[in-house]
């Protein structure tokens, strides 16, 4: 069994969609009229999932449904209402904006950057153990998984109960509240090819008016019942859980969903920066939300009397005219709710992909302005799969409901755990304090995902299995690539060494040029491309003028054109000389996110400008490439001398299967492909 090549010559640079020739800024600091731009679109994006949590908290912690409802009491919504609130205030405000949004990594968010902050030195000069590190980075793997299976979770959910709201006012549309969800998932994917900051402008002016709405609703309601107020003091949550430890414990698997979307505030963070994202949380986001969980306590405190089940309270939060309009509003806020995941997805994966989890992906930058607006079209495309497969299955919402927020508090609770070794460690937080909090919160969200575990017969397996599924993926993909990487640095072997080989032995020079794309060394280093040493060991022939090209990309969006490519220093043979015929030109070309990795282009800009004598009309292009091949029998080999990768006999198949996956290296950096030759190397997995 073949498979395309699991790595590449090249440095990974995904294509771009423009060229210029001025600098952007870096991640997160936009300038001049993006500062708007993008606090609409963060409004847009970021707080869509999180932003419609009322409609179905309050309403699920009292459904008889629920295989633990609570009983409607006065006690009971007080301290009902007082666990949302602080749960709200400790987890997103406190925790994820206060503190969590500040461990950026190049203006990047998410568990897969947070993961990558706890390699670098502590302010007094020390790195953490290596044995705490790897722990640490499996379990933020863990969570970038959940993350990832609350991605396909929650658009489901969210397009399922927007388009349920229908039947609130015409209860004949039920049997189309399938085809309906399938359509709107299918274009809600669609335009994501748009781009972030496309999208966020069309979605931010809707959800700007949903939380001034629901703000509205529930300050009316607040208004005829202050006495709900009460709830803001924390002895109102503390008490219920003294008074009724029982009732309490399993209703913070419900509570939990008023959280659910905190960790998107994080994962987005790339795409809108921490000033966009802190702004809208707390001049209008917060407010608005707690506002309409007051206003619907409010309504229950005022209605104890009621007979039956408790239906839609925040529905009926507001007067009956304004009903229509609002489960119109709710309907396309819903919807947009998934976007919060989607674009963190996006991150997540790009971020797994820098970082070796896996394959490069074809990944297209969607803003000037921040680097973390991308797009991932794979990635798109098999989340649409995965969400229409869920809504197929289970067909309703509520089928959904028990399995919606237990990826998002396993995610939590790795965060909190990982942020507060940052805290302690990098930023030279007090100790003390940062232990304290960082196990209270830790505590806390143990006793969500307790909770949570309650319900695992009911839905709550779903997030698990394929939590578990990606971190199968990522964790094999990582130790196929770093083994793959280990023998393929020793099959390249010193570029010194071969140049020596090709002066010792006569190896005969052909006419014409050879355009070798090498890979960046991180040492300063230099090997030989394997396409390289393949022609001299094999064809025993080597072009009379031969260039190595590597490609590098840099924080900036733009490279001007002058400062695109230099030329290194000549490459000094064993002996060390630094200058004879025929020896190669060693080349880098560096290109802005935003650009089009076009290296043909850019080195024959550099020609020109640098006067070097190299003919690049006629120059033949080589890629150097592995192809992995999964081995046969029982053994790791078939004995006819290839490198092998040991991987378990089930992880093989695996990792040969996400290989494929790999994007074309000659597309994404356009090199002619009637001249472009791929050679390289053979290893068996």
């Amino acid at each position: 069994m073949t498979t395309p090549a699991a790595t590449d010559a090249a440095a990974p640079a995904p294509p771009g969609t423009d060229r210029a020739t001025a600098h952007g800024r870096p991640a997160g600091q936009p300038h001049g009229p993006g500062r708007s731009a993008l606090l609409l679109g963060a409004l847009g994006v970021v707080f869509g999932d999180i932003g419609t949590s009322p409609i179905y908290t309050v309403q699920t912690l009292f459904s008889p449904d629920d295989p633990h409802p609570v009983p409607l009491s006065a006690d009971n919504v007080l301290g009902l209402v007082s666990m949302v609130f602080w749960s709200v205030t400790l987890v997103v405000t406190v925790l994820y904006v206060g503190v969590v949004l500040r461990a950026d990594n190049h203006g990047e968010g998410g568990l897969m950057s947070l993961i990558t902050l706890l390699g670098r030195r502590g302010r007094d000069g020390r790195r953490l153990s290596p044995r705490l590190v790897a722990g640490l980075t499996a379990a933020g793997i863990a969570g970038a998984s959940l993350f990832l299976a609350d991605s396909m979770i929650t658009p489901a959910v969210s397009v399922l109960s927007a388009v349920e709201g229908v039947e609130v006012v015409n209860a004949g549309f039920a049997p189309f509240v399938v085809p309906i969800t399938l359509v709107i998932v299918v274009v809600l994917f669609a335009v994501q090819r748009y781009g972030t900051a496309t999208v966020g402008r069309a979605f931010g002016p809707v959800m700007a008016l949903w939380f001034v709405v629901i703000g509205v609703a529930g300050l009316f309601q607040v208004l005829g019942n202050p006495s709900v107020l009460r709830a803001l003091s924390p002895t109102y949550a503390v008490g219920f859980f003294l008074a009724e430890p029982g009732i309490a414990f399993f209703a913070l698997a419900t509570v939990v969903l008023s959280v659910t979307g905190a960790e998107a505030l994080y994962a987005d963070l790339g795409h809108f920066g921490r000033p966009a994202i802190t702004r809208a949380w707390l001049f209008l986001v917060y407010p608005a939300l707690l506002l309409s969980y007051a206003g619907q306590g409010a309504l229950l405190l005022g209605d104890l009397s009621a007979a039956g089940p408790v239906k839609a309270p925040f529905f009926l939060s507001v007067p009956s005219w304004a009903l229509v309009p609002l489960v119109v509003l709710a309907t396309a806020a819903t919807v947009i709710a998934s976007q919060a995941v989607i674009t963190g997805a996006f991150s997540a994966v790009r971020q797994a992909v820098r970082l070796g989890y896996l394959p490069r992906l074809r990944i297209t930058h969607t803003s000037a302005h921040t680097i973390g607006q991308v797009y991932v079209p794979w990635v798109n495309w098999a989340l649409m799969v995965a969400v229409v497969l869920l809504v197929v299955a289970f067909e309703s919402s509520a089928a959904l409901a028990f399995a919606y927020g237990m990826a998002v508090t396993g995610t939590i609770l790795i965060s909190t755990s990982i942020i507060t070794v940052v805290a302690a460690h990098q930023w030279s937080w007090p100790r003390p304090v940062v232990i304290a909090g960082g196990g209270a919160m830790a505590l806390l969200m143990l006793l969500f995902l307790a909770a949570g575990l309650s319900k695992l017969s009911h839905g709550a397996w779903v997030p698990l299995v394929i939590g578990a599924a990606l971190f199968t993926v990522m964790t094999t993909w990582n130790r196929g690539r770093a083994t793959v990487t280990r023998l393929r640095t020793r099959q390249e072997g010193p570029l010194e060494a071969l140049l020596t080989q090709v002066h010792e032995d006569g190896v005969a020079r052909v006419p014409g040029t050879a355009v070798y794309l090498n890979r960046a060394a991180e040492d300063g280093s230099s090997t030989a491309p394997l396409a390289m040493r393949a022609t001299v060991e094999h064809l025993h022939v080597l072009h009379e003028r031969v260039v190595l090209v590597a490609v590098e990309t840099t924080q900036s969006p733009y490279v001007p054109l002058d400062e695109v490519a230099r030329v290194l220093r000549p490459v000094p043979d064993a002996e060390g000389r630094t200058e004879g015929p025929g020896d190669p030109v060693q080349v880098v070309l560096r290109f802005g996110y935003m650009q089009r990795t076009d290296v043909p282009d850019a080195l024959a800009a550099l020609v020109e400008r640098e006067g070097l004598d190299v003919d690049l009309d006629g120059a033949s292009w080589f890629l150097s490439t592995i192809e992995l091949r999964r081995a046969s029998g029982d053994d790791d080999g078939d004995g006819d001398g290839s490198p092998q990768v040991h991987l378990p006999r089930w992880q093989r198949g695996l990792f040969t299967a996400t290989s494929r996956l790999t994007t074309d290296a000659a597309r994404s950096f356009d090199l002619p492909s009637a001249r472009t030759v791929v050679m390289g190397s053979r290893i068996e997995v």
